[in-house]
């Protein structure tokens, strides 16, 4: 499959780039009242996040400062292979943190971000995803702002992918 162009047509939409954007402004429009007078630091997960991250800062209407940070434990796969990787030079001591990902699906990426940006001693550190995926034993994580509940479909557009192909796609479909 990661070598052969799929045929969105043939799979279902799970959300439309119109529900997407929609909820997006509302995020933006929440986010902005949490952090009223404060400077945000937003931290997006790369690959997945950062559609999502764009489209969400140009929401938010308080002072705030984007960087990244890359986690993988996918590799090829469409499921996660229980080892994080990440890869980042961020200085968060003492700041609003608000981690931005994809999808919040067992919650190892998370839990693994969380405890390593911990050891910086942001004065907060909050998660919002644009998808939390409905699946047993997640990690105990809480995850603030979530744009959608879904069930446990492998899902691919707006910046998730399978084998890093399909992130362009506005929407997001469902290749299971």
């Amino acid at each position: 499959m990661a070598n052969e162009q799929i045929d969105f047509s043939k799979h279902e939409i799970l959300l439309s780039s119109s529900e997407i954007k929609l909820r997006v402004e509302e995020l933006g429009r929440q986010i902005s009242a949490d952090y009223r007078d404060r400077e945000l630091h937003l931290v997006g997960v790369l690959n997945g996040a950062f559609i999502f991250l764009a489209d969400l800062v140009r929401q938010i209407d308080i002072p705030c400062q984007i960087c990244f940070l890359q986690a993988s434990s996918y590799k090829d796969q469409k499921l996660s292979s229980g080892e994080v990787t990440l890869m980042h030079n961020l200085d968060l001591s003492g700041k609003e943190v608000l981690v931005v990902e994809d999808i919040f699906d067992t919650g190892l990426t998370l839990k693994y971000i969380f405890e390593d940006l911990q050891q910086q001693k942001p004065k907060s550190l909050e998660a919002c995803a644009l998808l939390s995926k409905q699946i047993p034993d997640k990690e105990a994580v809480e995850v603030k702002y979530i744009g959608f509940e879904i069930e446990d479909r492998f899902v691919v557009g707006y910046g998730l992918d399978f084998a890093e192909k399909y992130r362009e796609i506005p929407h997001i479909a469902c290749l299971d």
